[in-house]
């Protein structure tokens, strides 16, 4: 039987994969309705603002590479997931690498897991290493 931080890597797994081809589709399924998201310099986006970037090609995940996932679940229906990601994007005109570390909520609601809130933030070099020294 399937539990749920399995189910949690499977939905983050997905959304990787969604987020390369850009499908929208299965975007809506892994981000909730009121999902919010804070970048490195404190903008916040929406689902919908996610998704029409997405969608509208101004932005274009190329690869992506999640490290150091850690899932914590907190309650039968509440779980943070946090970890860093090394990604090549392409937006503007331009295609460059980016690396950031993120905390995401993840919340299950009618019996299935999804995204509500993500904050995103850039290394400064001294992030605990997996086993959480330095």
């Amino acid at each position: 039987m399937v539990n749920d931080e399995q189910n949690i890597t499977r939905l983050f797994e997905d959304g990787d994969r969604a987020l390369m081809a850009g499908d929208v589709d299965e975007l809506s399924r892994i981000f909730a309705d009121d999902y919010v998201q804070y970048d490195d310099q404190g903008k916040v986006s929406t689902k919908s603002d996610v998704i029409e970037n997405l969608g509208s090609g101004a932005i274009r995940y190329v690869s992506m590479v999640s490290t150091g996932r850690r899932i914590r679940i907190l309650r039968d229906d509440v779980a943070i997931v946090h970890g860093s990601e090394d990604d090549l994007v392409e937006q503007g005109g331009q295609r460059f690498s980016v690396r950031y570390l993120y905390m995401d909520v993840v919340i299950k609601r009618s019996g299935r897991w999804q995204i509500v809130g993500s904050q995103l933030a850039r290394p400064t070099g001294n992030e605990p290493e997996r086993d959480g020294s330095r």
